[in-house]
Protein backbone atom coordinates (compact mmCIF):
# COMPACT_ATOMS: atom_id res chain seq x y z
CA UNK A 1 0.00 0.00 0.00
CA UNK A 2 0.92 3.71 -0.33
CA UNK A 3 -0.13 6.17 1.86
CA UNK A 4 -0.15 9.76 2.30
CA UNK A 5 -1.84 12.81 2.33
CA UNK A 6 -4.06 14.57 -1.02
CA UNK A 7 -0.77 15.91 -2.92
CA UNK A 8 2.01 13.46 -1.59
CA UNK A 9 1.95 12.58 -4.98
CA UNK A 10 0.44 8.87 -4.82
CA UNK A 11 -2.10 9.17 -7.74
CA UNK A 12 1.30 10.77 -10.03
CA UNK A 13 3.56 7.66 -9.19
CA UNK A 14 0.53 5.06 -10.46
CA UNK A 15 0.39 7.08 -13.30
CA UNK A 16 4.01 6.95 -13.79
CA UNK A 17 4.17 3.32 -12.99
CA UNK A 18 1.12 2.36 -15.65
CA UNK A 19 3.07 5.14 -18.08
CA UNK A 20 0.68 7.68 -18.79
CA UNK A 21 2.79 9.88 -17.21
CA UNK A 22 6.89 10.20 -18.23
CA UNK A 23 9.21 10.21 -15.74
CA UNK A 24 11.74 13.00 -15.70
CA UNK A 25 14.47 10.96 -14.57
CA UNK A 26 15.00 7.49 -13.12
CA UNK A 27 14.47 4.01 -14.38
CA UNK A 28 11.17 1.74 -13.71
CA UNK A 29 11.90 -1.70 -13.76
CA UNK A 30 9.18 -4.24 -13.74
CA UNK A 31 10.02 -8.18 -13.80
CA UNK A 32 13.66 -7.06 -14.03
CA UNK A 33 13.04 -4.66 -17.05
CA UNK A 34 13.43 -1.25 -17.50
CA UNK A 35 10.15 -0.10 -19.00
CA UNK A 36 9.92 3.66 -18.21
CA UNK A 37 10.71 4.29 -22.17
CA UNK A 38 7.47 1.77 -23.28
CA UNK A 39 3.83 3.06 -23.95
CA UNK A 40 1.15 2.16 -21.34
CA UNK A 41 -0.59 -0.29 -23.89
CA UNK A 42 2.98 -2.49 -24.08
CA UNK A 43 3.07 -2.36 -19.95
CA UNK A 44 -0.72 -4.19 -20.45
CA UNK A 45 0.67 -6.86 -22.22
CA UNK A 46 3.62 -7.34 -20.05
CA UNK A 47 1.06 -7.85 -17.15
CA UNK A 48 0.44 -4.81 -15.22
CA UNK A 49 -3.41 -3.00 -15.02
CA UNK A 50 -4.41 -0.01 -13.89
CA UNK A 51 -7.82 0.93 -11.44
CA UNK A 52 -7.94 4.59 -12.17
CA UNK A 53 -9.18 6.68 -9.45
CA UNK A 54 -12.80 7.67 -10.27
CA UNK A 55 -13.50 4.54 -12.00
CA UNK A 56 -13.74 6.20 -15.37
CA UNK A 57 -15.85 3.57 -17.27
CA UNK A 58 -17.43 3.65 -20.52
CA UNK A 59 -20.55 5.03 -19.24
CA UNK A 60 -22.59 4.78 -22.39
CA UNK A 61 -21.33 0.53 -23.01
CA UNK A 62 -23.27 -2.20 -21.63
CA UNK A 63 -21.27 -4.07 -18.36
CA UNK A 64 -20.54 -6.59 -19.93
CA UNK A 65 -18.44 -4.69 -22.59
CA UNK A 66 -16.62 -2.30 -20.33
CA UNK A 67 -15.24 -5.59 -18.76
CA UNK A 68 -14.67 -6.97 -21.87
CA UNK A 69 -12.41 -3.96 -23.09
CA UNK A 70 -10.10 -4.65 -20.02
CA UNK A 71 -9.08 -7.58 -22.56
CA UNK A 72 -8.11 -5.54 -25.47
CA UNK A 73 -4.61 -5.85 -25.29
CA UNK A 74 -4.60 -9.85 -25.11
CA UNK A 75 -4.30 -11.93 -28.23
CA UNK A 76 -7.26 -13.67 -29.75
CA UNK A 77 -5.53 -17.14 -29.74
CA UNK A 78 -6.33 -16.41 -25.88
CA UNK A 79 -10.27 -16.27 -26.41
CA UNK A 80 -10.90 -19.76 -24.15
CA UNK A 81 -8.66 -18.21 -21.17
CA UNK A 82 -10.45 -14.59 -21.50
CA UNK A 83 -14.24 -16.34 -21.18
CA UNK A 84 -12.85 -18.09 -18.17
CA UNK A 85 -11.41 -14.43 -16.63
CA UNK A 86 -14.94 -13.34 -17.35
CA UNK A 87 -16.75 -16.30 -15.76
CA UNK A 88 -14.14 -15.89 -12.64
CA UNK A 89 -14.65 -12.36 -12.58
CA UNK A 90 -18.65 -12.60 -12.63
CA UNK A 91 -18.18 -14.97 -9.89
CA UNK A 92 -16.19 -12.29 -7.63
CA UNK A 93 -19.49 -9.85 -8.35
CA UNK A 94 -22.64 -11.33 -8.37
CA UNK A 95 -24.23 -8.18 -9.27
CA UNK A 96 -22.03 -7.59 -11.92
CA UNK A 97 -23.12 -10.93 -13.41
CA UNK A 98 -27.29 -10.08 -12.74
CA UNK A 99 -26.61 -6.38 -14.49
CA UNK A 100 -24.10 -7.38 -17.75
CA UNK A 101 -26.58 -6.05 -20.17
CA UNK A 102 -27.13 -2.70 -18.19
CA UNK A 103 -25.87 0.77 -18.91
CA UNK A 104 -22.36 1.45 -16.80
CA UNK A 105 -23.64 4.99 -16.51
CA UNK A 106 -26.40 3.99 -14.69
CA UNK A 107 -24.46 1.84 -11.94
CA UNK A 108 -24.37 3.00 -8.31
CA UNK A 109 -20.93 3.89 -6.96
CA UNK A 110 -19.96 0.76 -5.84
CA UNK A 111 -20.90 -1.10 -8.51
CA UNK A 112 -18.90 1.00 -11.06
CA UNK A 113 -15.83 0.16 -8.71
CA UNK A 114 -16.56 -3.74 -8.77
CA UNK A 115 -17.07 -3.05 -12.76
CA UNK A 116 -13.57 -1.23 -12.96
CA UNK A 117 -11.83 -3.55 -10.86
CA UNK A 118 -13.45 -6.10 -12.79
CA UNK A 119 -12.38 -4.68 -16.44
CA UNK A 120 -8.41 -4.17 -15.19
CA UNK A 121 -8.78 -8.32 -13.85
CA UNK A 122 -9.65 -9.13 -17.99
CA UNK A 123 -6.50 -8.27 -18.65
CA UNK A 124 -5.02 -11.02 -16.79
CA UNK A 125 -2.42 -9.05 -14.50
CA UNK A 126 0.55 -9.76 -12.37
CA UNK A 127 0.21 -6.37 -11.41
CA UNK A 128 -2.59 -4.71 -10.18
CA UNK A 129 -2.57 -0.80 -9.31
CA UNK A 130 -6.00 0.28 -7.29
CA UNK A 131 -6.08 3.80 -7.28
CA UNK A 132 -8.22 5.06 -4.31
CA UNK A 133 -10.43 2.02 -3.31
CA UNK A 134 -12.71 3.58 -0.99
CA UNK A 135 -12.71 6.83 -3.17
CA UNK A 136 -16.71 7.89 -2.50
CA UNK A 137 -17.88 4.42 -1.26
CA UNK A 138 -20.42 3.52 2.08
CA UNK A 139 -18.75 1.35 4.55
CA UNK A 140 -20.37 -1.31 3.67
CA UNK A 141 -19.48 -1.47 0.18
CA UNK A 142 -15.85 -1.00 1.40
CA UNK A 143 -15.99 -3.66 3.29
CA UNK A 144 -17.02 -5.50 0.56
CA UNK A 145 -14.93 -4.52 -2.16
CA UNK A 146 -11.90 -5.68 0.51
CA UNK A 147 -13.27 -8.70 0.55
CA UNK A 148 -13.13 -8.90 -3.00
CA UNK A 149 -9.71 -7.90 -2.86
CA UNK A 150 -8.22 -10.47 -0.43
CA UNK A 151 -10.19 -13.35 -2.33
CA UNK A 152 -8.42 -12.17 -5.89
CA UNK A 153 -4.65 -11.97 -4.04
CA UNK A 154 -5.48 -15.81 -2.32
CA UNK A 155 -6.61 -17.18 -5.79
CA UNK A 156 -4.40 -15.67 -8.28
CA UNK A 157 -1.18 -14.86 -6.14
CA UNK A 158 -0.99 -11.94 -8.25
CA UNK A 159 0.96 -8.41 -7.15
CA UNK A 160 -1.16 -5.75 -5.65
CA UNK A 161 -0.03 -2.02 -5.03
CA UNK A 162 -3.30 0.21 -3.62
CA UNK A 163 -3.21 3.81 -3.14
CA UNK A 164 -5.43 4.94 -0.73
CA UNK A 165 -5.76 7.71 1.80
CA UNK A 166 -7.48 5.85 4.11
CA UNK A 167 -5.06 4.36 5.91
CA UNK A 168 -6.82 2.22 8.50
CA UNK A 169 -8.37 0.36 4.83
CA UNK A 170 -4.99 0.30 3.01
CA UNK A 171 -2.73 -1.11 6.16
CA UNK A 172 -5.48 -3.74 7.20
CA UNK A 173 -5.35 -5.02 3.79
CA UNK A 174 -1.45 -4.81 2.67
CA UNK A 175 1.43 -6.61 4.09
CA UNK A 176 3.72 -3.62 3.53
CA UNK A 177 2.86 -0.05 3.17
CA UNK A 178 5.11 2.88 1.97
CA UNK A 179 4.24 6.34 3.10
CA UNK A 180 4.63 9.10 0.56
CA UNK A 181 5.08 13.06 1.77
CA UNK A 182 5.58 15.65 -1.19
CA UNK A 183 6.95 13.37 -3.59
CA UNK A 184 8.97 11.37 -1.32
CA UNK A 185 9.03 7.92 0.49
CA UNK A 186 9.98 9.00 4.30
CA UNK A 187 8.60 5.72 5.84
CA UNK A 188 8.05 1.84 4.86
CA UNK A 189 7.73 -1.39 7.08
CA UNK A 190 4.80 -3.93 7.61
CA UNK A 191 1.41 -3.12 8.08
CA UNK A 192 1.85 -4.03 11.50
CA UNK A 193 4.72 -1.65 11.85
CA UNK A 194 3.08 1.53 10.23
CA UNK A 195 0.06 0.73 12.43
CA UNK A 196 2.24 0.99 15.35
CA UNK A 197 4.45 3.99 15.00
CA UNK A 198 3.64 7.03 16.70
CA UNK A 199 3.77 9.19 13.56
CA UNK A 200 1.20 7.14 11.34
CA UNK A 201 -1.08 6.93 14.59
CA UNK A 202 -0.88 11.04 15.14
CA UNK A 203 -0.87 12.06 11.28
CA UNK A 204 -3.21 9.83 9.49
CA UNK A 205 -5.41 7.84 12.15
CA UNK A 206 -6.29 10.73 14.56
CA UNK A 207 -4.92 8.84 17.31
Amino acid sequence: ALIGANGAGKSTLLKTISGLIKPPRGEIYFRDQPISKLPSKQRVRMGMCQIPEGRQLFSGMTVRENLMMGAYARDRSEKQAIAEDLGWVLDLFPELKERQSQIAGTLSGGERQMCAIGRGLMGHPELLLIDELSLGLAPVIVDRLMQVIREIFQQRQMGLLLVEQDVQIALDLATRGYVLETGHITMDGTSEELLANEHIRRAYLGI
